[in-house]
């Protein structure tokens, strides 16, 4: 490399770090040391190797760029100022502000050229693997000979902290069992922690423990090297059959005199006298938020790289557009977030049966007629497809050398599941579904939480509801969870009382423009309910609705109740009607669905002045105060459960029809 080049090189590089140490200095808040050490690769990578065009974020065919170690936001908001996205110099200054757009962590959708938030270590690169997994599927698809479509590289930048939460392990092994070539993994291997040396509590063989999961593997030794660095990129590009991961050693809060390596650079500002003597140091100016005019002008090269880029994939476009207008419009289609004309007709309508079937089983058979109508629709679950009723039949695998299938094969790997499963709606294309029990919904909650927070479309179903479970027992049978993904904003959980509710479900789960809907499901048969006699499950749509009313006129009594319950309101109503008691049977399987709904309806389905109300559901009792209200009655369970066959537990815990009249009877007279 010349000299000349050399040195805007290096101004290019210290203007990433200085932007991001005033960044924090002026926040009194942050991570200066990781952008410091990490700004040469990002540098690299941004202007030499990544297609992407700042004018438009969402440009389908860009390279994608996941900041795993969130926590170093201030170096992609600086990469971003700098490479002409629409994010301003003052949006710098006002890192980590009220009302910026320069958040502490990256969020998806707050800041342009953000592809993921980020921030609880591991979650991006599990992202990153999803990222990867619709790009395959997607190339799989649409690409034909001549007219590679969908074609770009994902890359994610992770540390310390990535590497070693769980999630990293999960996804890292999944993606080199599928030999996800096009994606790319640039380590920060500063070795300092928030504790000190990454020593004290991490020695294990990085490269050696990625080569045993099947990733290629390159090392750079000195993370200022930009030369190796783009030697290490190009060779990763090279390989075949295999993601890649460079092992880039770099220092922490590098050119900082005295806090380089240690401890405090990773998360706190390095104060005024330090980072004058670091601008001293790297022979940079001593004006705040200086960006020199030669490394503006480079930087800017970005965004007409971009827009050449865009500019040839939309010629490709167009060309692909007259040999194939069909897929090219189905390409648009799916990119768009639209669903194929058609895909309700399909939606199967159960008949009435006493023997009824699982809701899990239900669904199955939902899933695949909906499958059918659309293509996108694709997932899998943690190796428990056979009871969770998640296969696509005659779909295939999604799997090296056939990545067509829409079947994915997650393994026992639930936390890294439900982060891929982000990555995949992150991509934009495909609607992702994963499935476990819903007791394991537990491994799942930072993913879940991230979904919800990012408005990613994304279907969990879980199965396996309650103690219904029966004989597997305490550990299986799930008790707290319908509370605590309730808890989550944003999460739409249903819980359908029959077949034709768990159509519904998935009618509202697939219509749900922006964010993730959890489906909760039955293991054990659950009458089909005779729609001749109660009210259409079409009312499902609205969260809460009157399934049965035994008289006309104002009721004297609620029973409401979701799921397995329902049927057991719907028996202890017709018997109260022969005690002489009115009683209205509200089917309520979303809260969320129903808090959406005007006050006018709520009203009208629980009414304020009929205050004798019973609410039914085999979960912990946590929130139904809000509709049983302070004279109504809660039947759940705040304990664990217990081993023995679901009938059995039914009864010994309460959740009978008999239980449900005694303690109706009981509240109507506490309410006279």
């Amino acid at each position: 490399m010349n000299n000349e080049k050399s040195k805007l090189e290096q101004l290019c590089v210290n203007t990433l770090r200085m932007l991001a140490v005033d960044a924090v200095e002026r926040a009194k808040s942050g991570h200066p040391g990781m952008p410091m050490g990490a700004a040469p690769m990002a540098y690299v990578l941004w202007t030499k190797f990544m297609r992407h065009n700042p004018r438009n974020p969402a440009w389908p065919n860009r390279d994608r760029f996941v900041l795993s170690a969130g926590h170093g936001s201030a170096l992609l908001y600086a990469l971003l100022h700098l490479t002409g996205y629409d994010l301003s110099l003052d949006e710098l200054k006002n890192f980590r502000q009220w009302g910026s757009r320069t958040p502490g962590h990256p969020e998806y959708g707050h800041t342009p050229g953000v592809e993921a938030t980020t921030g609880p270590l591991g979650q991006g690169i599990a992202n990153a693997v999803g990222v990867a997994v619709a790009e395959r599927f997607m190339a799989s698809y649409f690409n034909r000979p001549g007219f590679d479509l969908v074609d770009h590289y994902t890359y994610v930048l992770a540390g310390d902290g990535d590497l070693m939460e769980g999630i990293s392990h999960e996804a890292a092994s999944l993606a080199g069992h599928l030999k996800l070539d096009k994606l790319i993994c640039l380590y920060d291997d500063n070795r300092i922690s928030i504790e000190g040396s990454t020593d004290i509590a991490y020695t294990e063989d990085r490269a050696g423990r990625f080569e045993a999961y099947g990733w290629h593997v390159v090392k750079v030794d000195d993370g200022n090297d930009t030369e190796s660095l783009s030697s290490a990129i190009l060779e990763a590009q090279a390989v075949r059959d295999k993601p890649s991961i460079i092992i880039v050693r770099t220092h922490i809060g590098f050119g900082s005199p005295n806090k380089q390596d240690s401890a405090s650079a990773h998360g706190e500002p390095l104060g005024a006298e330090e980072i004058r003597l670091t601008r001293e140091n790297l022979g940079f100016s001593q004006e705040s938020f200086y960006v020199p005019d030669q490394a503006q002008a480079h930087f800017c090269q970005v965004a007409e790289q971009g827009r050449a880029s865009e500019s040839g994939w939309q010629g490709l476009f167009d060309s692909y557009a007259g040999a194939f207008p069909e897929l090219a419009s189905e390409y648009r289609q799916w990119v768009d977030g639209q669903l194929t004309t058609g895909w309700e007709s399909v939606i199967p309508v159960f008949p009435a049966d006493e023997k009824g079937l699982a809701t899990r089983a239900a669904s199955g058979t939902v899933l695949n007629a909906i499958a059918s109508k659309l293509p996108n629709l694709i997932g899998g679950s943690a190796d428990l497809a056979p009871s969770t009723k998640t296969i696509i039949k005659e779909a295939g695998d999604f799997s090296p050398g056939n990545y067509s299938g829409r079947n994915m094969r997650f393994g026992v790997r639930e936390h890294g599941m439900g982060s891929i499963l982000n990555g995949m709606a992150l991509h934009a294309g495909l609607i992702p579904y994963g499935a476990t029990f819903l007791v394991f919904s537990e491994y799942m909650r930072p993913s879940i939480r991230m979904a919800a927070m990012m408005k990613t479309k994304v279907i969990y179903v879980f199965t396996h509801d309650s103690i219904g479970l029966g004989e597997d027992g305490p550990t299986h049978q799930p008790v707290e969870q319908l509370a605590s993904l309730r808890a989550i904003p944003g999460l739409k959980v249903i819980r359908p009382a029959d077949a034709n509710e768990t159509a519904e479900a998935w009618r509202c789960a697939l219509g749900q423009v922006h964010g993730p809907t959890a489906l909760i499901l039955s293991r054990q048969n659950l009458p089909t309910l005779d729609r001749q006699k109660v009210s259409p499950a079409g009312g499902l749509s609205r969260g809460a609705y009157i399934l049965k009313e035994t008289q006309a006129g104002e009721p004297d009594v609620i029973l409401i109740a979701s799921g397995s319950e329902v049927h057991i309101a719907i028996k202890a109503a017709e018997t109260l009607k022969g005690n002489g008691v009115a009683a209205r049977v509200v089917s309520m399987p979303s809260w969320e669905l129903f808090e959406e709904q005007p006050e006018e309806y709520r009203d009208k389905v629980l009414p304020p002045q009929i205050t004798a109300r019973v609410a039914i559901e085999a979960g912990s009792t946590l929130g139904w105060h809000r509709y049983a209200g302070d004279r109504g009655e809660i039947i759940g369970i705040d304990h664990f459960g217990s081993s023995a066959p679901s009938q059995i537990l039914f009864k010994e815990f309460g959740f009978t029809a008999e239980n449900l009249i005694d303690k109706t009877l009981k509240v109507l007279a506490s309410n006279e």
